[in-house]
């Protein structure tokens, strides 16, 4: 076997193993992309105008946010603002996938960065700490079908949208904040962990209480961020090599 050949055989098992890792995110998102759906008609939006903002937003907590506001006629500028706090946390996902896809062609990590998630960011960061490569192929297998199944999933539900009126009732709704746990869980091992949690979300609950959603969102990272700013490199994990514990660093 020549050695284009191998090479081409290993993009396309990173592009599955990709694929195979995004199943459990199309899984738990579908009933979200098809509940906007459904309430981006029930607010005045056409199937395809729901249809293209999930496509060109792709941000499912901002678009809820969007229609909601949409529904009560406020000011154009208070809504991207409002958006905007919601996706703020992707600047923060930015930032640290940054150091991993940087030796990208500028075209392929402007594409990465678009189709940039909360799953996809937890998922490429944990293969980076196992000293792994974050090639661009796995990171499309990885974030493409999501990409997809959000889309085609809005057009869905925009269209049949009365048939999932009330996700609450049958608790589907639920799914994706337990694969979100399972996604903070995974990096429980790195050092101060639980502090960092702690104080992200004892500071995104008094927010939400006083200033209000969706700013609990933006104000709950921030803080967390800060915990580790503040704290000695040493114990923040700074200079960790990729799949070795901090405890076991000079």
């Amino acid at each position: 076997m020549s050695s284009e050949a191998i090479a081409e055989k290993s993009r396309a098992g990173d592009f599955w193993d990709g694929v195979r890792l995004s199943t459990p995110v199309v899984v738990a998102s579908a009933p979200f992309a098809m509940l906007f759906g459904a309430l981006a008609v029930d607010n005045g939006f056409s199937v395809f105008e729901a249809t293209l903002m999930s496509a060109a937003v792709y941000g499912g907590a901002s678009q809820m946010v969007g229609i909601e506001l949409f529904g009560q006629h406020v000011a154009p500028w208070l809504i991207v603002l409002s958006i905007f706090a919601v996706n703020f946390r992707h600047v923060l996902y930015s930032a640290g996938i940054g150091r991993r896809i940087s030796h990208w062609p500028v075209v392929q990590q402007v594409l990465g960065y678009f189709i940039l998630t909360d799953p996809q960011y937890a998922i490429s960061e944990r293969k980076a700490e196992a000293g792994q490569d974050v090639s661009f192929v796995w990171y499309l297998g990885l974030g493409l079908p999501v990409y997809v199944f959000w889309v085609v999933e809005t057009a869905l539900g925009a269209y049949f949208g009365r048939l999932i009126s009330n996700t609450h009732s049958l608790g589907i709704d639920f799914l994706l904040p337990i694969y979100f746990f399972g996604l903070v869980m995974g990096f429980r091992k790195r050092p101060l962990w639980l502090p960092v949690v702690v104080v992200s979300a004892v500071a995104s609950i008094i927010a939400y209480k006083t200033v209000g959603s969706p700013w609990h969102v933006s104000i709950g990272a921030v803080a967390g961020v800060l915990l580790a700013v503040i704290l000695p490199p040493h114990h923040s994990g700074v200079g960790t090599k990729p799949g070795v514990e901090a405890e076991e660093q000079p």
